[in-house]
């Protein structure tokens, strides 16, 4: 499982020019699933991702997390993060298959909720503009597979 998270002042996502979700200050996570990923590996993500501590406390040191800031979430699935580039055309063999992927991405959703954050989503599987105002900037990518 891979996520990019990016810190965020304000954020959206539109599909056929209706906005579908927004935040103000939070994270918007581009999310992707592989092969043997499973809800062990995003009940794992989703603690990494609620306690990472990316947001400026009183002395402008990053310390605080999204869980104290009572940030919100834009979520969005992201298949392309497991492009393999073997010349100019991406191949996504890596990505986890469409069904199992999402039925991954509802539970990391649905796992973040339980946590009590606000998430708002794009759709799996749509086409999706989203647009950020990126707060630093501050993006970070976490993978599975360091931990």
């Amino acid at each position: 499982m891979k996520v990019i998270v990016q810190r965020s002042k304000k954020a959206s996502v539109t599909i056929d020019e209706k906005k579908v979700g927004k935040i103000d200050y939070g994270f918007v996570l581009l999310v992707a699933f592989t092969n043997n990923d499973n809800t062990k590996t995003v009940d794992k993500m989703v603690d990494k991702i609620i306690n990472l501590r990316i947001f400026s406390d009183e002395n402008d040191k990053l310390n605080l997390s999204l869980k104290d800031v009572k940030g919100g979430v834009l979520s969005i699935s992201q298949f392309t993060l497991y492009a393999k580039l073997n010349g100019r055309r991406p191949s996504f063999t890596d990505a986890l298959n469409y069904s199992d992927a999402k039925k991954l991405y509802e539970y990391f959703n649905s796992a973040l909720e339980s946590n009590n954050i606000n998430v708002q989503k794009g759709e799996f599987g749509a086409d999706m503009k989203v647009s950020l105002i990126n707060d630093g900037p501050v993006t970070i990518i976490i993978d599975s597979k360091d931990f």
